[in-house]
């Protein structure tokens, strides 16, 4: 997984309305914790909407090498037989994470400490990733990790013998990092604490509740205060995984560009630590409806209807919010090319690390395509053209980058001139279905024709 084939490029042209139900995949991250916690159990879980993308694949076969035994059962049905907390084989071959960060950074958590090694690898954009934000607290349990300089991958890890319980204050807003943690203090004696001083998706504290493990969440003026208690015993679990928020954006945001579109998304997960793109769009002035709410599986779910929105508004974004939205960047950046006047985004320098380094990504396409962006270290703002004032024309640089790919496609669905991605491949590793669903859907979307 960590080699790559030849670039798929891919255009999107100006297209007719858009209508229709675009039913994204499951959510990723519950995916990836579904998994993990699953392979950590003794017994059976059972998984129903696993995304069956490459990053989650990734992670399945990572379970397996620990151990656990975990069965594709078909139309997005999984089982895992997990091998309990602590009871991590060593695996026999190094664990390729793909282009996952989640993965790779849950899978180092969930082992360190066992006492285990194992190597870690990833594709050209995931071992240009940092990993020290996750293997100093992980450290601070007692295990080692060796790595390429700068603490990125291949590293080896090894497990702590005699792991020790943690009190770490999170210096980053980084569910990830969080995570790692967490999944570490299971198999540690007495509680391990994590402050966030800023609220990040909370999937894991949710999940791990669900399985069975003491974990208490305390909501105070200066952050959270999440204590684990260690040595636990996790229980099977049948899990439902609703859909991606992080997916839906996109189907979401091509509706409210493409003149005369009227999209319904259905069963999307609503936990208020995803929904900052959705409230965001609506500040700008979005005809956007949550229909039929509800609580699945101790998660808050709705159906999502968004219309072609002629009257956006550019805004300011609450720099706290973005550890809720912080995947849907770079398609807000698209939406608000589509807007009348000024949209700033802050606080936002995590994109500077994720798959590649997603403002300048977004800021050299948006120019390319005849916008206007200007930028600092962990802020950038977009001027709007309005809804009919995006040229378009270019050809862009997806960079190894899923979300940069679906982003600038969606852009070339409103542009004047159609716009090309050089290679719409990683879209693979989140949502496989993309350019089917949004084909679907009357998006003028097609693979270009070498030759």
């Amino acid at each position: 997984m960590a080699g790559r084939g030849a670039p798929e490029p891919m255009i999107a042209r100006r297209s007719g309305a858009l209508s229709g139900e675009s039913h994204v995949p499951g959510d990723k991250s519950i995916s990836h914790r579904s998994l993990i916690l699953g392979a950590m159990c003794v017994g059976e879980t059972r998984i129903a909407g696993l995304l069956e993308g490459a990053d989650v694949l990734a992670t399945a076969d990572a379970m397996r090498a620990f151990g656990a035994e975990v069965t594709d059962l078909g139309e997005g049905n999984w089982s895992v037989h997990g091998v309990g907390v602590g009871g991590f084989g060593e695996p026999a071959d190094v664990i390729d994470c793909g282009n996952s960060g989640t993965g790779a950074r849950l899978v180092m958590g969930a082992m360190a400490t066992t006492p285990i090694t194992a190597t870690l690898t990833g594709d050209a954009s995931l071992r240009s990733r940092p990993m020290s934000r996750v293997t100093e607290p992980l450290a601070e349990f007692g295990a080692r990790a060796v790595g390429h300089s700068g603490g990125r991958l291949p590293m080896t890890i090894t497990g702590a013998t005699d792991p020790v319980p943690v009190n770490y204050t999170m210096p980053v807003a980084s569910a990830q990092v969080k995570s790692a943690i967490l999944l570490a203090g299971l198999n540690a004696p007495g509680e391990s604490v994590v402050v966030e001083r800023e609220a990040t998706r909370d999937h894991t504290e949710r999940m791990l509740r669900g399985f069975g493990a003491v974990i208490d969440v305390d909501a105070r003026a200066g952050g959270r205060v999440i204590t684990l208690e260690g040595h636990a015993e996790l229980l099977p679990q049948d899990i439902s995984v609703p859909c991606d928020p992080s997916s839906a954006a996109f189907p979401v945001a091509a509706a409210l560009i493409v003149e005369g579109s009227d999209v319904l998304v259905p069963n999307v997960g609503m936990n208020p630590t995803r929904t900052g793109f959705f409230a965001t769009l609506r500040e700008m002035g979005a005809d956007l409806a949550l229909e039929n709410e509800r609580e699945e599986g101790g998660e808050p779910v709705a159906d999502i209807r968004a219309r072609f929105s002629p009257e956006l508004k550019g805004i300011e974004v609450p720099p706290e919010r973005a550890a809720s939205m912080i995947d849907e960047y770079p398609i807000l950046a698209i939406v608000s090319a589509f807007a009348e006047g000024r949209t700033i985004m802050r606080g936002v320098g995590e994109l500077r690390v994720k798959e590649c380094d997603r403002i300048d990504a977004m800021a050299t396409g948006l120019r390319a395509a005849g916008g206007t962006v200007r930028e600092g270290e962990d802020w950038w703002e977009i001027e709007g053209m309005g809804p009919a004032g995006v040229p378009g024309g270019a050809r862009v640089e997806a960079r190894l980058d899923h979300r940069i790919a679906m982003a600038f496609l969606s852009l070339g669905l409103g542009a004047k001139e159609a716009v090309t991605v050089d290679d719409a491949a990683p879209i693979a590793t989140s949502f496989p279905t993309f350019a089917a669903l949004m084909t679907g859907l009357g998006a003028a979307l097609e693979p270009v024709q070498s030759g």
